[in-house]
């Protein structure tokens, strides 16, 4: 047990990056020894013994001098000296350079040029590793200090998201009461609301069919009105404003199921001038106040043609036209006139205001 431990620490303090650079390395200065050394004396025109000396010599001094270049590069590297660094490096890269040209150029094997190139690059990862890197241990705490601050972080995102659940749930218990109130009226409004909007639109229906059947009948109507005729109803027939029909058309309405009450005769709207006498010559009057004056005497708002006009509008209106020609309009010559102008009014009202004018005319008179 105790060899394999000791094998397996070994194995751990191994550098791979070390021993591939020097097998690199090793070969790339065999390969440059063999290539230089046995052709060199040739190339400098000496044959024989003499000219294996002198290429092997120049071949060894020159692997010595990269062996060189590259252990001082790393010294340089090491101690973090700028110009040494720049100078080893620099001759280093001139001597893998001088190394991969030559093979390239005198090799027999030229796939083998690029070995000094790749034992370069081995010692290149090999410095890095060993001088900007931490070591494994060093390492081991780093991923463990990691580890644990993504862990905290985990858990205090987990907390955070826990305490906002919890206190929302606990909003929610205390204001169930107010939500299920507030469900309660929203409820309430939106069943008002549709039923307001029901009640909108028969009326707006309702409007205009009256308004459609005063345009088409309402001459007829008024026609009607006017005849001198007796009724005997049971009951007093009530219009939608609340008045009899005695009151509006000044008829004699005889209540049949009460014979203890007498019979109310109500006079029906004065007739004027204009309506007895045929051809009567009518001047409108001269410097007579317009509508929008008698509505600033009267304190209300100018009425408007197809707008819906109050009494105090309808009144203003009504005396206009009765006023605004000599001798006045009569109720029938005021009536074409309003619709004419545009103006629209239940005909019920109209002769209402229309019989409270005569009457304060007969008043002041």
């Amino acid at each position: 047990m105790k060899r394999i431990s000791k094998v397996q620490a070994a194995a751990r303090r191994l550098d791979v990056f070390a021993v591939v650079e020097k097998l690199l390395t090793l070969a790339a200065l065999v390969l440059v020894a063999v290539t230089v050394g046995g052709q060199l004396g040739q190339i400098l025109g000496l044959h024989g013994t003499l000219g294996m000396l002198v290429g092997w010599s120049i071949a060894i001094v020159y692997d010595a001098l990269w062996i060189g270049a590259l252990r001082m590069s790393e010294v340089a590297i090491r101690q973090r000296s700028a110009v040494g660094i720049a100078v080893m490096i620099g001759l280093s890269v001139v001597a893998v350079g001088t190394s991969t040209a030559t093979l390239l150029v005198l090799g027999h094997a030229q796939v083998f040029a690029f070995v000094p190139v790749a034992a370069a690059l081995f010692m290149g990862l090999r410095l890095f590793a060993g001088n900007v890197l931490a070591d494994a241990e060093t390492a081991a705490v780093i991923a463990e200090q990691s580890a644990a601050d993504r862990n905290a972080r985990a858990l205090a995102a987990a907390d955070a998201r826990h305490l906002r659940s919890e206190a929302t749930t606990d909003v929610l218990t205390e204001t169930a009461g107010h939500l299920a109130e507030m469900e309660r009226q929203i409820a309430r409004a939106d069943v008002l609301t549709r039923a307001q909007a029901q009640i909108n639109e028969a009326r707006a229906k309702a409007e205009g069919r009256l308004a459609k059947s005063e345009k088409e009948h309402g001459v007829a109507a008024l026609a009607y009105t006017e005849r001198d005729l007796s009724l005997a109803v049971s009951r007093p027939a009530v219009t939608a404003g609340g008045d009899t029909r005695a009151e509006l058309d000044g008829h004699t309405v005889v209540t049949q199921a009460t014979p203890e009450i007498e019979p109310v005769t109500i006079p029906p709207v004065t007739a004027d001038e204009t309506d007895m006498v045929e051809g009567c010559d009518q001047t409108p009057i001269e410097d007579g106040m317009d509508l929008a004056e008698l509505a600033a005497v009267a304190g209300v708002e100018l009425p408007q043609p197809g707008a819906r006009l109050s009494d105090e509008q309808l009144a203003v209106v009504l005396r206009w036209l009765r006023y605004g020609m000599e001798p006045p309009r009569s109720y029938r010559q005021a009536q074409k006139d309003f619709r004419a102008a545009g103006f629209t009014a239940r005909e019920e009202r109209v002769r209402r205001v229309w019989g409270e004018i005569e009457r304060r005319e007969t008043q002041v008179s």
